[in-house]
């Protein structure tokens, strides 16, 4: 499953010094974190319209979909502060053996 996060994440690192008018992800850096920010949010609350369309529907494609344009667009982000897939992933790994409860205490004590 991560190396499909790795190579797209190589794609985008590439694709950060492209002819802007030629990629997308050229494009979003080319505008700068802002806009790169202003489209997490987009592809965010589309993500929530569409896990709640599933939950009346049972139809789960949209939600698949937003959801994949949702991680894509925060790998760019990550990627324009100069973090990947494996950041986070490190992250997850080191939160697995501590309870939610216990996590999230311990970070309001930092």
């Amino acid at each position: 499953m991560s190396d499909v996060l790795e190579q797209l994440a190589d794609v985008l690192e590439a694709r950060k010094q492209a002819d802007p008018d030629k990629s997308y992800v050229a494009s979003l850096h080319a505008k700068g974190l802002n806009k790169i920010l202003e489209k997490v949010g987009e592809e965010c609350t589309e993500t929530l319209l569409a896990a709640k369309d599933a939950e009346h529907t049972g139809e789960t494609r949209e939600l698949v979909s937003e959801t994949a344009d949702l991680w894509f667009h925060s790998m760019v982000m990550l990627s324009r502060l100069g973090l990947g897939p494996q950041d986070v992933l490190d992250e997850l790994a080191r939160r697995f053996d501590l309870s939610g409860l216990e996590e999230k205490a311990s970070r309001s004590a930092k």
